[in-house]
């Protein structure tokens, strides 16, 4: 395996190559070899999950060759893959096959230099590594692969070095121009040190060979300096950055890699000379790109538990606009062939109401940019002039990016940042951009996605349970449904009361277990079977007891808890039966609440041949019955019986009209705005005097 992997990069003329193993019986690719990239780097892509949002997962999962040619590139396909390595390289991942079956895959790296495509030698190197590879897996072994544990690190093979320059000659020039140089391996270690160097870590050549540079010199273990070792190791191009010493001198590094390592020339750095700090790679830009870079962790992370629209927009303005200076931004997603502003921030309604509702096929660059996929900047007005003459003066903005939205290379929508001032867009900015869209896109489609799912079922939730209650002379009768928080799914809860004659009715209340179609579907067979079971005359022990029954005989392998009270206003009584169900409340006229003690029989759809005796009970004028489910009182670490008592003293001491006490006892209920329950509440008072 090794040996392959060497002559890939070989004959390829990659920098790094890796081979990942497909993890037995686990959607997981591991790490097993890899040459050219540092061991501290090789942690956190040593695990690759094949749903994961890389090219190497990607290659899995289509079963073909995956190429990207540069970062830019890779931020608009694998966004959270360029913000983790924020560095310019063109990378080729391709499936290692036996047959049909998926083994791994082959990775190669190269500086981000290298053309748009593919040359014939490196497809041919590739395909014929990942076949060797391939072959390799189907032999017989005595020995397990090191999948399970960490991945061999190999040696690139070292640059020849110029026979015609003696090691004393070189040392010698070196010393003459008085600048340090010193060379690091891929882990850091020093390998050549000369003196000027040597004397600026206060060491001697000789006891600092061999030894990790950040050990020497631990002023130099911050991220700048590490960030620009890894940005030159991984993109395979010169880097520099300008820091301090311990003694108060600045200096500059400048690094140059190849795939053996790098090498550092060190001078002092004139800080009172405006020319020297203005240089491109003085380290200005790369400080702001790693502040950028760490930034942006907690915006990643946000926006994979964020499933609501509004809290997306906030999240992206308070994060992008102060840092990148945007005066206003709009998200805009493709809807029907038009573009629908979800949210926006800095714009006023007259731009909006411009931009909502354009036709994705119209000439302007918000709809260009959804259709083909292609981020479009524009420094200056001048710019969008050229490009989009009827866009100039849409927003009286003088900078804007306009980035597509993309899910699995499908167009979702497109995002503009716009500036007041003319920006000129660093190649960093522009892969910064396009990534977070990436980002931006996979949040949204997750919250549109529930946001339509809540929809659908809030609807279903609303059409199986009562549109109205039938009116019953002499009672009372208010209801209430209270859905879980958004994401959560159908609710099982239920009420439902029954006209029996003139004067009774049967009131239900109950919880099918779960929040899905299926718990929902369970919830309208339990509806119906109580209904027709009471109005045919069965007391409500055995209206339980035939509902038990059919649960057992659809075996739905859900249980339904339920409590039934039948009242009778001409002879005062509550007669109930319950199923695993909290207990009902009364408070009788004048004095305070209690709770009704129901014998509890199983919740329904566990045991055929389960009980449900009956309780009766006065129910006399004036008196009211509170029926809830669990949601209104249950909360993680209270006592169940001790929040019930809490609920029949506010039950006691809330002497109001109905519709004002549901209110009331609801917003009592302990919950939070996450609730991970819904609630039922239906609430039955006989009234003193029947009205008519």
């Amino acid at each position: 395996m090794d040996e392959v992997l060497l002559q890939a990069v070989r004959e390829s003329g990659a920098h790094i190559g890796v081979v990942y193993l497909l993890q037995d019986n686990e959607p997981l690719l591991v790490m097993d070899v890899e040459v050219g990239m540092p061991a501290q780097l090789v942690k956190p892509w040593a695990r690759v999950r094949l749903n994961a949002g890389t090219p190497v997962a990607a290659a899995a999962r289509q079963r073909r060759l995956v190429w990207v040619p540069d970062h830019e590139e890779l931020a608009r396909r694998f966004p959270a893959t360029a913000l983790a390595a924020p560095y310019p390289f063109a990378i080729a991942a391709a499936p290692i096959m036996t047959g049909r079956a998926l083994r791994g895959v082959f990775l190669l790296l190269w500086p981000e230099s290298h053309s748009c495509e593919l040359a014939t030698r490196e497809k041919q190197a590739l395909a014929a590594a990942c076949d060797r590879v391939a072959a390799i897996l189907q032999r017989p072994v005595e020995h397990p692969l090191s999948r399970a544990g960490e991945p061999r690190v190999l040696t690139p093979a070292p640059p020849p070095a110029p026979e015609q320059h003696p090691e004393s000659a070189v040392c010698g020039y070196l010393d003459r121009i008085h600048v340090g140089c010193l060379v690091l391996d891929l882990e850091g270690r020093i390998t050549f040190v000369s003196a000027a160097a040597a004397e600026l870590f206060d060491g001697d050549v000789t006891g600092l060979l061999g030894r990790p540079l950040w050990e020497v010199a631990p002023w130099l273990k911050d991220p700048l300096f590490e960030d620009r070792c890894r940005a030159a190791v991984i993109g395979q191009q010169m880097t520099s950055c300008a820091t301090r010493c311990p003694d108060g001198r600045v200096v500059e590094f400048r690094i140059y890699p190849d795939p053996s390592g790098i090498s550092l020339r060190v001078a002092p750095l004139d800080v009172d000379n405006p020319a020297h700090m203005n240089e491109p790679e003085s380290g200005r830009e790369a400080l702001t790109r790693a502040e950028v870079f760490y930034s942006f962790l907690p915006l990643a992370v946000a926006l994979t538990r964020v499933l609501n629209i509004p809290e997306i927009i906030d999240l992206v303005a308070d994060h992008v606009m102060p840092m990148f200076k945007v005066k206003a931004m709009a998200i805009l997603v493709a809807e029907g062939g038009r573009m629908r502003v979800m949210g926006a921030r800095g714009y006023g309604q007259d731009v909006l109401e411009r931009l909502d509702g354009l036709p994705i096929t119209s000439d302007m660059p918000a709809g260009d940019v959804a259709r083909t996929g292609a981020p479009a900047f524009f420094a200056d007005v001048h710019e969008l002039r050229q490009r989009y003459p009827h866009a100039e003066g849409q927003d009286e903005m003088s900078a804007w990016a306009f980035l597509p939205l993309e899910v699995h290379d499908e167009g979702v929508g497109s995002c503009l940042f716009a500036f007041d001032e003319p920006h000129p867009f660093t190649v960093e900015e522009r892969t910064t951009f396009t990534a977070l869209a990436g980002m931006l896109a996979h949040a949204l489609d997750r919250a549109l996605r529930y946001d339509s799912k809540d929809r659908l079922a809030h609807s279903l939730q609303k059409a199986l349970l009562p549109r109205s209650l039938p009116e019953i002379a002499g009672l009372d009768v208010a209801a209430w449904y209270v859905p879980a928080t958004r994401g959560v799914g159908i609710g099982g809860d239920f009420y439902d009361l029954i006209r029996l004659t003139d004067t009774s009715a049967a009131a239900v209340i109950g919880d099918v277990q779960g929040h899905n179609v299926t718990a929902a579907a369970l919830m309208g067979q339990v509806r119906t079977a109580i209904h027709a079971n009471a109005v045919a005359g069965a007391s409500p022990g055995n209206v339980l007891k035939h509902t038990n029954r059919l649960l057992i005989d659809v075996d739905t392998e859900l249980f339904t808890s339920c409590l039934l009270i039948y009242v009778d206003l001409q002879l005062r009584t509550l007669r109930a039966a319950s199923a695993g169900h909290p207990p009902p409340l009364l408070r009788p006229p004048n004095m305070p609440a209690e709770i009704i003690d129901v014998p509890v029989g199983l919740v329904l759809g566990v045991d055929p041949d389960a009980d449900y005796p009956t309780l009766q009970v006065p129910f006399p004028p004036g008196a009211l019955l509170a029926l809830y489910t669990d949601g209104l009182v249950e909360t993680p670490g209270i006592d169940l019986d001790h929040a019930i008592g809490n609920l029949a003293g506010h039950l006691t001491h809330e002497p109001q009209e109905l519709q004002q006490l549901g209110r009331t006892l609801l917003e009592h209920a302990p919950h939070t705005s996450q609730r991970a329950d819904d609630i039922a509440l239906l609430l039955l008072e006989h009234r003193a005097k029947p009205m008519g």
